[in-house]
This record gives C-alpha cells, sequence and structure tokens, in this order.
C-alpha cells in the first residue's frame, strides 16, 4: 500500500520553515534587535535548523515532531506580537506568527495521508 504525499505540501512547508529561520535571525540582528547592534537573541533559530533537512528531504517523522516545535515559535509570536512596544517588533511577531501557522498546517496536511495509511494497515492485521 503506497501513499501518495502532496508535493506541494512539502514545498510550502520547507519555504515556511526556511523563512522563518531567516525572519528569526534577521529579526534579532537587524531587523529590530532587543539591543541595538543585535543580541544573542538570534540563536532562537538555531532549533530550526535541526528538522531542516528532514523538511527538505520529506523525512515523515521530522515533519510530525517539528510541527511540534513550530508551535513554540507562534507561541512567541503571540506573546511578543500583544507585549513588545516597538512596532517593527510587532510586526516581525505577527509574520512570525503567519510563518508557524504555515508550516504547522503544512506539515499536518502533509504527513496526514501517510497516517491514515497506517492506521488503515493496522487495522486490517497488515505488517508494514
Amino acid at each position: 500500500m503506497n501513499v501518495e504525499l502532496n508535493p506541494n505540501l512539502r514545498r510550502l512547508a520547507s519555504a515556511a520553515l526556511l523563512a522563518l529561520i531567516v525572519l528569526c535571525v534577521a529579526w534579532e540582528t537587524v531587523l529590530a534587535p532587543i539591543r541595538p547592534g543585535g543580541s544573542w537573541l538570534f540563536l532562537k533559530a538555531l532549533p530550526l535548523a535541526f528538522p531542516l533537512r528532514g523538511v527538505l528531504r520529506g523525512n515523515l517523522y521530522t515533519y510530525q515532531w517539528a510541527s511540534m516545535l513550530a508551535l513554540l515559535y507562534l507561541m512567541e509570536g503571540v506573546v511578543r506580537a500583544m507585549s513588545d512596544p516597538a512596532p517593527m517588533s510587532a510586526a516581525l511577531a505577527g509574520l512570525e506568527i503567519a510563518l508557524s501557522l504555515v508550516f504547522f498546517i503544512a506539515a499536518i496536511l502533509y504527513v496526514r495521508p501517510a497516517k491514515r495509511a497506517a492506521r488503515a494497515r493496522a487495522r486490517a492485521g497488515v505488517p508494514r
């Protein structure tokens, strides 16, 4: 039982993840850093680099755990959008929210057919 995965969702998730990494680094170094000249907060992009290879290759397991990781960036974006007094930083937080959601939704929708097929195989008693 071979499952057809949507390559457009894979490309969308990959693009959103890459854009989120670039946003995090640019935000904290040049666009709206907490301190003039940048801050070490740009390292918040580092955890996003760990799933990058697996996401670009379409690894389903990586998509599953990376989608949960994206929720941390969604939460950070919401907190900073609500609490950051600088308009530019609040706008960047909105962009972080959007990119996190795009990645999360694309990742979930990309993995869903494989998860359904696995459940169907398990119900039918078919080994992997």
